[in-house]
């Protein structure tokens, strides 16, 4: 650890955490039947009517489960181009049924189905069989040690994966409950990743979009469609947020073009025009890229390293996959490294103080608190403080609390 220079991640963050952790997963999450019974019955008819959708735009009957029927539907009887070819025939996944989805209706119904068949057998089916039957509640196993940007994920059950910007992913949050006459308190790190970007890259426009609370994805959109702020659509700055991330991840224009469902040569156009709007951003990635080829690592702001070899592979596929990695790692670790910064300061102040009140979940930028009666008022501030105070960067940290009675209308 002296060696790497990572005593300090080992020290303030890492063994310290292990407690913390340990505290949650003994807590653990109420999880309403009742609620997950109703959801189970209301995925089934939506996922039927979806059935009865697909083959009517088919114009037959199959076997839904079956990739080969339903290639040869795709590719046989519609000639729709494109398909990975398998042993079995060309490949129906996931990202072969987006990009048909501009050539024909049926892909898009497909792909609706199988997304709720997957909340349906992760969540709604499967977390009655995890609950204890001890104590009614739900303990999830939080890993310290899995994902490689320093990230916490969570197993048995994994509830990272709970989709928050759909409506059925909410509604499954809505199982999620406190102890009678307690509450939930949601406490989320607004935008953490580009504000971080903002520090490191010391660009200019993306440090004043935060220091004057200008909101950053309008603030991209006037460059992307060159319009002052008043111009500034729904629709142009749900976009910009598209371009903010995949630039944010290193995505290929390739990518940014399928997410958007746009051609390459636009998406390419929306790419080099963040770049130009933020040129610190573009230098500091591309010094990011020559110094991680040199040293062969990448770290986060707490000096938490991550080694990448293929930065220097003779396979341009592998090479440019790490560079993504390479420009991605200290965003997103630092971000993680902050959290759990806020995490083990938080956890103090509770064992320190005569609060009942208990952290129970985390979940990517988010903490989940069970609130004690008549304990809100401390906490929520408590909270709010500690997380936009857990390290100092050139923007604020901005932390977006709420309370109510499931975890679904706390967030």
């Amino acid at each position: 650890l002296a060696a790497e220079r990572m005593t300090t991640v080992y020290e303030t963050l890492e063994r310290p955490l292990v407690a913390v952790l340990a505290d949650m997963e003994q807590a653990g999450v109420l999880v309403d039947r009742d609620v997950l019974a109703r959801l189970s019955h209301r995925f089934a008819q939506k996922m039927a009517e979806l059935e009865t959708d697909i083959h009517k735009l088919a114009g037959e009957k199959f076997n839904l489960g079956s990739p080969k029927q339903l290639g040869e539907i795709l590719f046989g009887k519609f000639s729709l181009p494109g398909g990975k070819k398998t042993k079995t025939g060309r490949s129906t996944d996931h990202e072969v049924l987006e990009e048909l989805s501009d050539a024909h209706p049926l892909p898009d119904v497909i792909l609706e189905l199988r997304k709720l068949q997957k909340l349906r057998g992760t969540y709604i089916e499967a977390l009655p069989r995890q609950i204890d039957p001890f104590d009614g509640r739900v303990h999830t196993r939080f890993n310290q040690a899995v994902a490689a940007t320093g990230r916490l994920s969570s197993s048995e059950p994994n509830l990272q994966n709970i989709p928050i910007r759909t409506e059925d992913g909410r509604a499954i949050r809505e199982a999620f409950v406190p102890a009678p006459g307690w509450s939930m308190l949601s406490a989320d790190y607004s935008q953490i990743e580009l504000r971080v970007l903002a520090h490191v890259s010391s660009d200019p426009e993306l440090v004043a979009a935060f220091t004057t609370d200008t909101d950053v994805h309008s603030r991209t959109a006037m460059a992307l469609f060159d319009v002052p702020l008043e111009g500034v659509t729904r629709e142009m700055r749900g976009r910009a947020k598209t371009v903010n991330f995949a630039v944010l991840y290193g995505q290929t224009e390739f990518a940014l073009a399928r997410g958007l469902s746009i051609d390459r040569k636009e998406a390419r156009g929306y790419i080099e025009a963040f770049f130009k709007r933020y040129a610190g951003v573009t230098r500091y990635l591309d010094e990011l890229v020559v110094e991680a080829r040199e040293t062969g690592v990448v770290r986060t702001l707490l000096g938490r390293r991550r080694a990448i070899p293929d930065l220097r592979s003779p396979n341009r596929t592998l090479r440019m996959a790490a560079e993504r990695v390479a420009k991605n790692t200290p965003i997103q670790g630092s971000a993680a490294d902050i959290l759990k910064l806020a995490m083990v300061s938080i956890q103090r102040q509770l064992e320190a103080s005569s609060l009942q009140s208990r952290m129970i979940l985390t979940v990517h930028d988010e903490l989940v608190f069970e609130v004690a009666p008549g304990e809100a008022a401390v906490l929520e501030p408590l909270v709010k403080r500690t997380m936009e105070s857990a390290h100092p960067l050139a923007v604020p940290l901005v932390v977006e609390v709420g309370i109510g009675p499931t975890w679904g209308q706390a967030h």
